[in-house]
């Protein structure tokens, strides 16, 4: 055992019968936060590991998939914590600028007021008392959750540091030439009143109707075909494809666009597919951003039709008409000319929303600011490709790349009060003037001076946050230490929109050193059907409730245990109540051990001095350290979970505590190794566990061994036996193999009496024959495993089972009826006959064959299996029956 620092006075051997969460965690927690053990220190010479915790909205509440990527990242520090680094897992919030304000403006709106009536100070005065008041509530949540976050260097997207690092790096992409400001066609959310980024436009499909509508007259007639017909007021061509013989005799020709008096060119743009529909599209290029390419191509005129909220602005008719009032009234106006051509509806399709309020997004064109991104994004490939940032799964690259490779200019703006004001001003004369954070403003308002109305997206401050948090643009000790950071553990979902940015700009602001040397990528959480949960469905969950119900460390070890890299991860009720029966399981064989002599004091003894059992479970422990190790390295939460789980529950508290109670029972010197060993093996495997399931493995360490907290206590190595040193720790194969025949033979032997009928606690008369075995020393706890009572003078060996190299008689005369027992298995044995031979049957039907679906001849060849098993069980179950 490897000694904390610091000891409490004496391990204590007494622990309540029955584990309970509630009244563990909180305060234990408080206690790890309150000695410091989660704080990191800038001047410490050991090894930085830093992560740094993707920002939860300041909105935001608890969800099932903050604490997957929470539970993989606790795990990830509190290991790292152990070994000997200087882990630094930071805190913090982002403003989450649409999400916040649309907040506090519905609290407006319940007291009769606007944002306009308040102006955009005391809007904004507003928005702060609201954070401080309500925002933040999910830090506390990820307490409940057991989150070993450095809490001292909380951080915060608008806080006074990042905001400064937010102003300087525009100044400097500014001047550089990388942002810059211009007309484009951008995601516009009519409700909102502002430009929005991809990530925050939710497709779904949407019932509409596809409407084909004829331009032009007579031999200049074009059909063209769209889902929103208001916009055809704004078109100012028409495309098709420069190799359509249809159209050829049309290409720079103008044709009368309906409802207008208006006409329209017509253009050849190899962006139309001539395969598509009739071959021909209408161009807006003010409300379409394949539109727009084409415009700019050609350089048509760019008419904008509706206003921010959506209503129609030109032709009097339908001016001053919502866009969905327009478009039916266009339609019926189309009808009554005899330009629809064709009507399809209901039409499912594709159609975007605001994530935020759930109106549908109008692209619109906009002036906005932007960001070059050829430079930065080709320096952000370069480091995946090179070498310097890791993906994991490597199978995500192709993704990466095929994002970052093809990525347009990003639209930074957005027409909000709350958030990261554009540090840009603008004179009287048209000056331009871009303000850095140690700048003068140019003039005053009197003067002529205004401020660019815009904030900033709130991706371009998260997109700072690996080291905007550790005090750039000055050179702190933190970011001297910890940057660049080791790992970020984020959603597969996000990598184009957080990844890609925060990669573009640490390459940029920190002279090409990377912001994070791997990045784990994981899936979403789904429910046990693997359907994605969802508000608005019954299935989402508040794991809240959960760790209420069954304790925080159920709902980890739950979302770990599904934690394949890149892969979306199925979570159940059932299977949290599975992982609080394994913490209950490791409470109650913790507990046994301590009232029978388990101990860590002391060297181990020596191996002749052990038992086989002994030797053979010191073997599997060091077998798991290394398997759970790589595992760790290679980010295999599931299976380092899967392999905790199985030695803990099934080698140790199944096999290892029940094969060595005979010798507890007997007590003695040998009770005394096993004690020793199985201390031993206890304090390992807490310590192994307790990244996963910090709550309960703290509990029962400190009372195992005295130690002060396995925050701080290191991890787990190789274990050693005097005189038995080995590379990779002791090892013995010889002891292995012996525990498995044991085992071989138990499990053989369980089997054939429930096969019989017999229950657990039945005994039964047996004779052992282990001569000449390496099981012989072990008949002791055969005997106790097995219910298997002595055999008495009137003995008579009515079942015999050879295996492992022994002989088990068993007599069973008095414990089953034979007769009765070979009538219900000939029954049995019929009735599989049966189902095999008409599953053979239809397998050799060729005309069955010929016609039956694939589900459907799968189906009957896994009753023919199902089958065969059945009888070979069946048959080996009669041969084992005693003659009647």
């Amino acid at each position: 055992m490897t000694e904390n620092t610091q000891q409490n006075p004496a391990p204590t051997t007494e622990l309540p019968t029955q584990y309970a969460p509630a009244e563990v965690e909180g305060a234990l927690y408080e206690r790890w936060v309150d000695r410091g053990y989660f704080t990191a220190d800038a001047n410490s010479e050991k090894e930085p590991y830093t992560i740094v915790i993707p920002p939860p909205n300041v909105t935001g509440a608890l969800h099932l998939g903050h604490a997957f990527q929470v539970t993989l990242m606790d795990a990830l520090t509190r290991r790292k914590r152990m070994q000997g680094y200087e882990t630094l897992w930071l805190p913090g919030m982002d403003h989450a600028g649409i999400a916040t304000q649309n907040k506090v403006e519905q609290q407006l709106a319940e007291e009769g007021k606007s944002r306009q009536d308040l102006g955009r100070e005391a809007f904004t005065d507003r928005v702060w008392q609201w954070k401080d008041e309500y925002g933040g509530r999910i830090l506390g949540q990820l307490r409940r959750l057991g989150a070993g976050l450095d809490w001292s260097r909380e951080r915060f997207t608008m806080d006074e540091g990042l905001s400064k690092a937010v102003q300087t790096i525009f100044k400097n992409l500014y001047d550089d030439g990388l942002i810059y400001r211009a007309e484009r066609i951008i995601n516009w959310c009519p409700r909102c009143l502002t430009a929005i980024s991809d990530i925050e436009v939710d497709y779904q499909d949407d019932d509409g109707e596809l409407v084909s509508l004829k331009y032009g007259e007579g031999d200049e007639t074009v059909v063209v075909a769209t889902t929103r017909v208001e916009t055809m007021l704004g078109d100012t061509a028409v495309a098709v494809h420069p190799d359509d013989e249809r159209y050829a005799h049309l290409i720079g020709k103008r044709i009368k666009l309906p409802l207008t008096d208006r006409t329209i060119p017509v253009v050849a743009d190899t962006h139309v597919d001539p395969e598509f529909g009739t071959g021909a599209v209408k161009v807006t290029p003010a409300h379409d951003p394949n539109d727009f390419a084409i415009g700019q191509r050609h350089d048509l005129e760019s008419m904008t039709i509706m206003d921010e909220r959506g209503v129609i602005t030109v032709h009097g008719p339908f001016q001053g008409l919502d866009r969905f009032e327009a478009r039916s009234a266009i339609v019926a106006a189309l009808r009554e000319q005899g330009r629809v051509v064709a009507e399809k509806r209901p039409y499912v399709h594709s159609v975007g929303h605001c994530s935020r309020c759930e109106t549908t997004v109008e692209p619109r064109l906009s002036l906005q600011w932007w960001v070059k991104v050829d430079p930065l994004a080709q320096a952000a490939g370069d480091a995946v490709r090179d070498g310097r940032v890791a993906l994991h799964p490597k199978d995500m690259e192709k993704r990466y790349f095929d994002w970052v490779d093809n990525l347009n200019d990003w639209c930074i703006s957005r027409q909000l009060w709350w958030g990261h004001r554009i540090p840009v001003w603008y004179g009287p004369n048209g000056e331009v003037v871009c303000v850095g954070p140690d700048d003068p403003i140019p003039g005053t308002e009197a003067e002529g001076w205004t401020q660019d109305e815009d904030v900033l997206d709130t991706w371009f401050s998260s997109g700072l946050w690996p080291f905007s948090t550790l005090g750039w643009p000055e050179k702190t000790p933190d970011l001297e230490k910890f940057y660049s950071t080791d790992v970020l553990v984020t959603g597969h979902d996000i990598i184009f929109f957080w990844v890609v940015r925060m990669m573009m700009f640490g390459l940029y602001a920190m002279e090409d050193q990377v912001p994070f040397k791997t990045v784990a990528l994981t899936g979403l959480v789904r429910d046990e059907f693997g359907k994605k949960m969802s508000k608005s469905n019954p299935n989402a969950v508040d794991p809240l409730d959960w760790m209420d119900a069954y304790g925080s460390d159920a709902v980890r070890f739950t979302l770990a245990t599904g934690a394949n890299p890149g892969a979306d991860v199925p979570i159940g009720e059932d299977w949290v109540k599975a992982s609080r029966n394994f913490a209950n399981k490791i409470w109650n064989a913790t507990r046994f051990a301590l009232m029978n002599g388990a101990t860590v004091e002391g060297p181990l003894p020596a191996p002749e001095k052990m038992t086989a059992t002994d030797r053979w479970i010191l073997s599997r422990l060091n077998k798991t350290v290394a398997e759970v190790d790589a595992f760790y390295d290679d980010f295999q939460f599931a299976k380092l979970s899967d392999a905790l789980y199985h030695f803990a529950w099934d080698e140790v508290f199944d096999w290892y505590v029940e094969l060595s109670k005979t010798t507890f029972f007997e007590g003695g010197e040998q009770a005394k190794v096993s004690g020793r060993v199985l201390g031993e093996v206890l304090d390992v495997t807490l310590r192994l566990l307790h990244p996963i399931v910090p709550f309960v493995t703290e509990t029962l360490w400190t009372t195992l061994t005295g130690g002060e907290t396995l925050v701080i206590a290191e991890w787990p190595k190789a274990v050693s036996v005097p005189g038995a040193d080995a590379p990779g720790g002791f090892r013995d194969a010889a002891a292995e193999s012996e525990i498995e025949t044991l085992q071989q033979v138990i499990t053989e032997v369980r089997r054939f009496r429930a096969d019989q009928g017999l229950q657990p606690g039945q005994r039964v008369p047996a004779r052992l024959d282990l001569d000449g075995t390496a099981l012989a020393p072990h008949e002791a706890a055969i005997r106790q495993l097995l219910r298997l009572q002595p055999e008495g003078d009137d003995f008579s060996a009515t079942a015999t089972l050879p295996v492992g190299g022994a002989q088990v008689a068993l007599d069973l005369s008095g414990t089953i009826d034979v007769a009765a027992e070979r009538k219900r298995l000939a029954k049995d044995l019929a009735a599989a006959e049966k189902e095999k031979a008409q599953a053979t049957g239809k397998l050799g039907n060729e005309a069955f064959l010929a016609k039956a679906p694939d589900a459907v001849v799968d189906k009957i060849r896994g009753r023919l299996a199902k089958a065969d098993e059945d009888i070979a069980r069946i048959q080996q179950q009669l041969e084992r029956l005693p003659q009647a």
